[in-house]
């Protein structure tokens, strides 16, 4: 393992790198920013280097042998509607206990938190076990995806306008740094008992239609629920000015998010748990390395958040803000673009996406053949965000 953790380390510190010099350059050209806002960031991304190894190291050490061994597990039940019911709950249970939507519930005032998590974990509950039902019975993924969006865009026309950017917004809730890994093992698991020639490339689709559940989910909540706005709060920068209040700074905010942690994987831990006291699919040694693997995916996912929360996000929200009221606020669009790029290899969950994929392909769609995809993908992506935000182009 620790050959593995050395291996994500420089991994996660070629990744961080270049969107750490943007953001230097930017500073030093364009964007003066202070010295104790940086001293935060630079911590940060330090954070943000050991939490993406240790997490990387975790989840493959214990979210894809779980979500595998439930999928499989699953797979083999004789009635299928009790496979429905086992997937959705499982689906609920992993979205309610998920960081971003937390996160999400505090942009819509009109609706109490707890109306918001449940119902979006209620959506992506449903989806995951309509995307496990697609898998079992060789349905199109193509037909179901093009069929539920365009019901999506029928629907959108009848909910205020305000909903409808934080309805698209809540499909990112399957992207999630816990949502992910799971997802994908789950569906690596059902299509393994399948054993024909299209499983797996089956056994993807699963995050995808999960997706639609909370931006259905949120969309309807829009029909009975009526707000002027909903609004995003910015994060705020911490007035530091040595080292000491940098470490003070990380060190008050490190126990708010091992609870928020704590809490997206306890649901994990149980039922891995349960699990394995009915099915003894593990031996001794692979269960402890489960056990090993989610201590690592706890201690990364910490760091992580901590480092992007607390350093990265406040003087990423700063330097936007600077460019957008001056004068050459045009450039937003090609930093936007230039940090899209460069971003997706910062994001866990992606390279937990681009290794299942090159696992599943037996290397015929490479890890770096998907990431340069994707970064072209998210910088075209960014480039027309950021065009809207300056002309106002509705969503």
């Amino acid at each position: 393992m620790k050959r593995i953790l050395q291996a994500n380390i420089k991994e996660s510190f070629m990744a961080v790198i270049p969107i750490t010099i943007i953001v230097l350059v930017l500073s030093f050209i364009l964007v003066p920013v202070e010295v104790g806002p940086m001293m935060l960031f630079l911590a940060g991304a330090i954070m943000l280097v050991a939490g993406m190894g240790l997490f990387q190291l975790g989840t493959e050490a214990a979210m894809r042998p779980f979500g595998e061994g439930i999928g499989v597990k699953l797979s083999k039940f004789r009635f299928r509607w009790l496979v429905f019911v086992v997937s959705a709950l499982f689906g609920i249970l992993i979205t309610v206990a998920e960081p971003d939507l937390q996160v999400l519930s505090n942009q819509v005032p009109a609706i109490p938190n707890a109306v918001i998590i449940w119902t979006v974990g209620i959506g992506v509950g449903i989806f995951l076990a309509v995307a496990v039902m697609r898998i079992i019975f060789k349905i199109s993924l193509s037909g179901i995806l093009m069929a539920l969006y365009a019901f999506l865009i029928v629907l959108s026309f009848f909910v205020p306008r305000d909903f409808i950017a934080v309805a698209f917004d809540s499909g990112g809730v399957t992207t999630g740094p816990v949502t992910v890994p799971f997802i994908m093992a789950f569906g690596v698991g059902i299509s393994l008992v399948r054993g024909d020639k299209n499983a797996s490339s089956d056994s993807f689709g699963l995050v995808a239609l999960s997706s639609v559940g909370p931006i259905l989910a949120v969309l309807v909540l829009g029909l009975f629920y009526r707000t002027e706005s909903s609004p995003y709060s910015s994060s705020a920068i911490a007035e530091v000015v040595t080292m000491k209040d940098v470490i003070n700074e990380f060190a008050h905010h490190i126990p708010h998010y091992a609870k928020d942690v704590l809490l997206s994987i306890l649901p994990l831990v149980v039922i891995f748990a349960f699990f394995q006291l009915k099915t003894k699919r593990y031996h001794h040694r692979e269960m402890l390395r489960i056990i090993v693997g989610f201590v690592y995916t706890y201690v990364g996912l910490v760091l992580f958040l901590c480092g992007v929360n607390v350093g990265f996000a406040p003087v990423g929200s700063l330097i936007g803000t600077r460019i957008a009221q001056s004068a050459v606020k045009w450039v937003l669009i090609p930093v936007g673009m230039l940090i899209g790029y460069f971003i997706v290899k910062a994001e866990p969950a992606i390279q937990i996406l681009n290794r299942q994929v090159q696992n599943v392909t037996g290397g015929a769609i490479s890890a770096s053949a998907m990431n340069k995809c994707l970064s072209i993908g998210v910088s075209l992506s960014v480039g027309l965000a950021m065009l809207r935000v300056i002309t106002g182009i509705p969503l």
